[in-house]
């Protein structure tokens, strides 16, 4: 079996494996039809990934079909076409018996804790599956980008009367640009790169997309007549992520979606005089996955001109550290297995 192992940082090579044996009770076996590459194998890759040892099989971004299966309820059946929720919860701890499964103390995320999938085959927990009839394998690969968003949107609880600034126009900032839209509210898109502004004027229809310059908290003042309510921070960016505190209207709230390996700091008088809400958002629930397939099967979401680059396993090694670098113009990038 082909499989790509990022053996230490720089280092990504093809390799064979064996193939996975037979599923246990309550897996199933996939063939890995489309990877999506995420900012996470991009960190991985540079060696900057929080929460991260090598060698690893990098890949969480999976739409599969699956070959042969042991599921006791029969909500999955071999020849299914699925997104894979990556996000392997322990089903004990405080957070998910109350429901947070996104955060279990013992989390284990495919391609970022334990192996992933750019392989041809491997095993997952049945339940980790969500089908559809309609969806093709790109789709069901980006499926787990939007529920990034999703999260962060839901995180924030949006009310009608809310402004919203997404800082990042990176795929993590675009997934959450779709739940925004979604939500029915005003908002603005900034960042710091104009192709990736044009990208979101043209293909997702964004009408303020702003310049992260220095004058960037006078633009938002003279958009809407004061700060934004919401600010969702999608950079990763340690600098982006403590300004952001000076974008959020009084008595507003920032969300972290981005992470990095480091302190946040901020200025305490302005947290407290604003007092400001903030908030991390990390993964997704079970539940974004399955609305966000529903979204995608109704088309109130198209996610086709995210994919601008592709390769096969045999070319990743090779182009992947291109796609690192901001002149190649990845938004995504897509390996067909």
């Amino acid at each position: 079996m082909q499989t790509l192992v990022l053996q230490e940082p720089g280092h990504l090579t093809l390799t064979e494996t064996s193939f996975p044996q037979a599923p246990g009770p309550g897996e199933a076996l996939v063939r890995v039809h489309r990877v999506g590459v995420c900012g996470t194998d991009l960190h991985a890759y540079r060696g900057k990934q929080p929460f991260f040892s090598y060698p690893r099989i990098l890949g969480h971004e999976l739409g599969v079909e699956v070959l042969a299966v042991d599921d006791p309820i029969g909500r999955i059946r071999v020849g299914d076409r699925c997104a894979v929720e990556p996000y392997l919860n322990c089903g004990r701890c405080v957070a998910c018996r109350r429901g947070k499964t996104n955060c279990c103390a013992t989390l284990n995320v495919l391609g970022v804790h334990g192996d992933g999938g750019m392989r041809e085959q491997l095993l997952v927990p049945a339940a980790k599956l969500h089908p559809s009839a309609r969806l093709d394998y790109d789709a069901l690969a980006l499926v787990e980008t939007l529920a990034i968003g999703a999260h962060a949107v839901s995180r924030a609880a949006l009310q009608p009367e809310d402004t919203v600034l997404v800082i990042g126009a990176g795929p993590i900032g675009l997934s959450v640009i779709e739940f925004v839209k979604l939500a029915g509210v005003s908002f603005a898109v900034a960042d710091r790169s104009a192709a990736r502004l044009a990208f979101c004027r043209q293909a997702l229809g964004v009408q303020t997309a702003l310049d992260a310059d220095e004058a960037l908290a006078e633009k938002l003042t003279s958009h809407w007549g004061d700060l934004p309510t919401v600010v969702i921070d999608a950079t990763g960016n340690p600098a982006s992520m403590m300004s952001a505190f000076q974008y959020v209207a009084q008595g507003g709230k920032l969300v972290y979606v981005g992470l990095f390996q480091g302190d946040v700091s901020f200025h305490d008088p302005l947290f407290h005089r604003k007092e400001l809400t903030l908030l991390a958002s990390r993964n997704a629930l079970a539940a974004d996955f399955t609305a966000i397939i529903g979204h995608l099967e109704a088309g109130r979401i198209d996610t086709c001109p995210w994919i601008t680059h592709r390769a096969t396993l045999t070319e990743t090694p090779q182009v992947f550290p291109a796609w690192l670098e901001p002149e190649t113009g990845v938004i995504k990038a897509m390996l067909t297995i």
